[in-house]
């Protein structure tokens, strides 16, 4: 039986590891045997070291969104593979490619699937050094690559669409047939758009207070005490959040606590006629798949700030302010015309998905000798 290993970063709950788990639970329902993994690299390296550098990101993100940004823009996404004397030396000093190494070692993986830049940026030094020679994947949980991740060394590349696929094949020197415009995956529980019941009081789910930061709180503040919209509020683990609102008792407005189930949250998209979000990889591309009328409240500085850009750019997404934010939803949700505009584009940008993730992950690791790769 032939084993994959995938890599994402962090244990907290993040779309490195719902990608990850998408696949897996693709890959487990096939008639494929194929053993697969899932391990957190920096809790491999340092469990203690993980649990702290997780706590101290989400208070940076939060209480010093700019210097975040400042450093993400500067350290990750203006970054190149061989040119990061910061990477590199952290990468050496701490120990990182010892471990991955021994890692490696432990698990005797036949593939490796990245969902996360820096397992993949590692990787990839060890295969320039030709320290290992295992069919490699990158499967990008953004609308955009930033500088950390592996790319030249990488046999396989998911990615979301052209711009994306353009950038690897101009910039960082990958062959076009080893990248694969996918989309980012999403669970299979998500099904695709069918055609939903028009209610006269339309549904509203408002994601994006999971983690504790943004101001989703003064939006639902600001909400019409007479509105005609009916609000869902998917609160994740944020039980501050789920706590305050439940209190709220309005009628229209509804928290609900962190769910697991992928088919419960495809059972409240079916409900839906629009969602308010942050610009997540995942949950844009659920809303995608579900096709969802998509306003965006915030973005979390860094990753979210240039999928907000990249999204924006699209017109895949509708931005919305606090002051007003019920009259912006009332100004797309009600009008027939700018509803098919932005489903026309979402269409469009769906339609140019070529391929399967789990099809093209398994093909790699049946035949590796179709990027010219030897099995270690």
């Amino acid at each position: 039986m032939k084993k994959i290993l995938f890599l994402p970063l962090f244990q907290m709950p993040s779309g490195h590891h719902q990608v990850a788990d998408a696949l897996i639970d693709s890959i487990n329902s096939s008639e494929e045997e194929i053993e697969c993994k899932k391990v957190d690299f920096l809790s491999y390296w340092n469990e203690k070291l993980e649990k702290t550098i997780g706590t101290v990101y989400l208070k940076w993100i939060s209480s010093l969104p700019k210097t975040y940004h400042w450093v993400y823009k500067r350290f990750m996404y203006e970054s190149r593979e061989n040119q990061v004397p910061l990477q590199v030396d952290y990468v050496q000093l701490l120990g990182f490619e010892a471990k991955m190494l021994e890692l490696i070692k432990e698990e005797q993986p036949d593939l490796i699937v990245c969902t996360h830049c820096f397992p993949s940026a590692i990787l990839s030094r060890l295969k320039r050094q030709h320290q290992i020679d295992m069919p490699t994947v990158n499967v990008y949980t953004d609308f955009f690559i930033n500088g950390v991740w592996g790319k030249e060394h990488i046999d396989l590349h998911l990615v979301n669409d052209e711009l994306m696929k353009k950038d690897l094949v101009k910039n960082h020197g990958v062959s076009e047939h080893q990248v694969s415009i996918t989309g980012i995956p999403t669970s299979e529980d998500i099904v695709s758009y069918t055609t939903k019941r028009l209610t006269d009081k339309k549904h509203i789910l408002v994601a994006g207070g999971s983690s504790g930061v943004g101001n989703i709180i003064d939006y639902l503040k600001s909400i019409r005490p007479d509105s005609t919209y009916r609000y869902t509020v998917l609160c994740g683990k944020n039980e501050k959040l789920y706590k305050e609102l439940s209190s709220w008792d309005v009628d229209h407005i509804e928290a609900k606590p962190y769910i697991e189930s992928r088919a419960e949250m495809n059972r409240l998209y079916e409900q839906a006629d629009a969602i308010i979000t942050k610009p997540g990889g995942i949950t844009i591309s659920e809303a995608l798949k579900k096709r969802l009328l998509i306003f965006v409240h915030s973005a979390l500085p860094g990753q979210e700030q240039y999928n907000l850009k990249g999204l924006s750019e699209k017109q895949l997404i509708i931005p919305i302010e606090v002051g007003n934010f019920e009259g912006t939803i009332e100004h797309v949700l009600e009008n027939e015309w700018r509803r098919k505009q932005i489903f026309q584009r979402m269409d469009e940008y769906l339609a140019l998905t070529e391929s399967c993730p789990k099809n093209e992950i398994v093909k790699l690791i049946d035949a590796p000798t179709m990027l010219n790769i030897q099995p270690g």
